[in-house]
């Protein structure tokens, strides 16, 4: 498949979604985008800007990622993750916090990450590292803010400039970019942009997002030194499926652009 072909799979593909679709995607050929400056929920997307922000200030110096916290039971939350299971009272690395934030989407080690930064100081190092239009206003699962108007948001542009430029090692020195890609690449989530990914010949760095309504997908493909760096925002939804059908869909397309010869 062609770079045109590809433009314009993609296109109708989100034009014919029930929902609202924005999409940013840059290849070597070109760059597709759809509503990419629009403002969405950002559901846990959000997670990727705070793993940036939190190896930028390790990077710095300012935060020590083998530091030990401890994983009170008050301090656990719902929905994804692992930490809300555990027993007793424990204490995880700073470092292993970051990876179940993105590997499993955590919500207790990224409400944990969030109180060791401050939600003022990600919000500054957010515009630091080029997320614009991007903003944390609670922590995860807080849905009495969610019932007040307070939400987290974020838009295709932002976030597929963020993992490009990410991938370009523009954002972290090398030794913080391998950590991140490395958490992202072990993601378990795979449903919606990889989902029909040949991931035995593209590698697929990657962090999804969902509340009710909203299907979110944002992803580094990369093949024989082919990079895709691609951002598909859903929302508005009365059938969750029909948003990780189109996020499939446009996975697919893209597998087959980065691996035609």
């Amino acid at each position: 498949m062609d770079f045109h072909t590809l433009k314009a799979e993609i296109l109708t593909l989100a034009s014919c979604c029930e929902g609202r679709v924005a999409v940013y995607i840059h290849t070597e050929d070109g760059f597709i985008e759809k509503d990419a400056d629009a403002i969405f929920s950002s559901a846990s997307l959000i997670k990727v800007p705070i793993l940036l922000a939190g190896l930028l200030q390790a990077e710095k110096g300012l935060l020590q990622l083998e530091e030990e916290v401890e994983v009170t039971v008050s301090a656990r939350v719902g929905g994804s993750g692992v930490l809300q299971a555990m027993a007793r009272d424990l204490k995880v690395r700073v470092t292993d916090l970051m990876r179940l934030m993105i590997i499993v989407s955590d919500n207790t080690a990224t409400n944990l990450i969030i109180e060791l930064l401050g939600i003022e100081k990600i919000n500054q190092l957010f515009k630091n590292l080029g997320f614009n239009n991007t903003s944390l206003n609670r922590k995860m699962m807080d849905f009495e803010a969610l019932k007040n108007g307070i939400d987290n948001t974020t838009t295709a542009r932002d976030m597929a400039y963020g993992i490009k430029t990410l991938a370009e090692q523009k954002l972290l020195s090398g030794k913080y970019t391998e950590k991140a890609l490395y958490i992202l690449e072990n993601q378990q989530f795979k449903n919606k942009l990889a989902n029909k990914i040949d991931e035995e010949k593209v590698i697929v760095a990657n962090k999804t997002g969902e509340l009710p309504g909203i299907e979110h997908d944002c992803a580094i493909f990369t093949h024989k030194g082919k990079t895709v760096c691609a951002a598909v925002l859903v929302d508005r939804l009365q059938n969750q499926a029909a948003g990780k059908e189109v996020l499939s869909a446009i996975g697919s397309r893209i597998n087959q652009y980065m691996t035609h010869k």
